[in-house]
């Protein structure tokens, strides 16, 4: 096992965080999806996290990430769902007929450190998620 490091710590935090569509409304499709994931990946920069899987379903999504000690993971997440529900509404009006206000995500989210189970199982999980 590969551990990460910086100046002064040796880590290996992975997380499962799943987030869903407000009212769990039926709106991501292959295209949300894919515009989400791009505003994950350019905003998890700045706060030192690296995306490793994404899938979604229709009402929600599956995020797994690696994070460093230093990483705001509340404050990240708070910024990413609400960076990002401003932009898909903005870009996909179809969305609107949908869902009202500007609030895409609900308000809670779920996320899970994956320390109990082998990364390979996690990552097998995501993969499959959506597809029955």
């Amino acid at each position: 096992m590969k551990l990460d490091s910086n100046n002064h710590s040796v880590f290996l935090m992975y997380y499962h965080l799943v987030l869903v569509v407000k009212y769990r409304r039926n709106v991501i499709d292959d295209t949300i999806s894919a515009y989400a994931k791009d505003k994950f990946v350019s905003l998890s920069e700045k706060y030192n996290i690296t995306l490793i899987e994404w899938s979604h379903d229709f009402n929600h999504i599956h995020i797994l990430f690696k994070a460093q000690p230093n990483s705001e993971l509340s404050k990240f997440i708070n910024t990413y769902k609400s960076a990002s529900s401003r932009l898909i509404k903005k870009e996909f009006p179809s969305v609107r007929k949908k869902l009202w206000k500007e609030m895409f995500w609900l308000r809670s989210f779920c996320l899970l450190t994956t320390g109990g189970f082998p990364i390979k199982v996690v990552k097998e999980y995501i993969e499959n998620q959506g597809m029955k």
